[in-house]
């Protein structure tokens, strides 16, 4: 057995055996300076954030969403419906070619008060249930608000 440094031993069985480099029994790898576990603990489990409370929440860059069920191919524009999953909106154009989506983003604009540059849909382009962020510095409280407002005129 030959010792090298950091406390490795060279193990073989003799002359012309393959040979392997080992740590002494209970020993660790040394670890790097400014090594880290990249910000995680390893007594914690996964580190997940609460589910939204409702339909409006602030996502991770700090931008409000919105889940939106839409329904499109209707008579008018409207919010129709809020629960604790979705807004319901109403949309007055045909689920072709992405009208409806710009429609409902056209809406959302008018209803919350914001510039059409605002309001992006980031998710569901081709389905029913969509995700709308608000790239205007505005709280989930205020468009909450705005939008039960909207519902309670129909």
């Amino acid at each position: 057995m030959l010792r090298l440094g950091f406390g490795l031993r060279l193990v073989g069985a003799g002359p012309g055996a393959p040979v392997s480099a080992r740590l002494p029994s209970g020993a660790e790898m040394p670890k790097r300076a400014g090594a880290t576990t990249k910000g995680k603990d390893p007594s914690k489990g996964p580190e997940r954030s609460p589910p939204p409370a409702g339909p409006v929440a602030v996502d991770a860059k700090g931008c409000v969403t919105i889940a939106i069920h839409a329904k499109p191919g209707s008579r008018q524009n409207a919010v129709t419906d809020l629960t604790t999953d979705a807004v319901s909106v109403a949309i007055a154009a045909p689920p072709s070619e992405g009208e409806a989506n710009a429609e409902l983003c056209r809406y959302l604009c008018k209803v919350l008060g914001l510039r059409k540059s605002d309001v992006v849909l980031d998710k569901g382009g081709k389905s029913r249930e969509k995700m709308v962020k608000l790239l205007a510095s505005t709280t989930p409280e205020e468009i909450l608000e705005k939008l039960k407002k909207e519902a309670e005129k129909k």
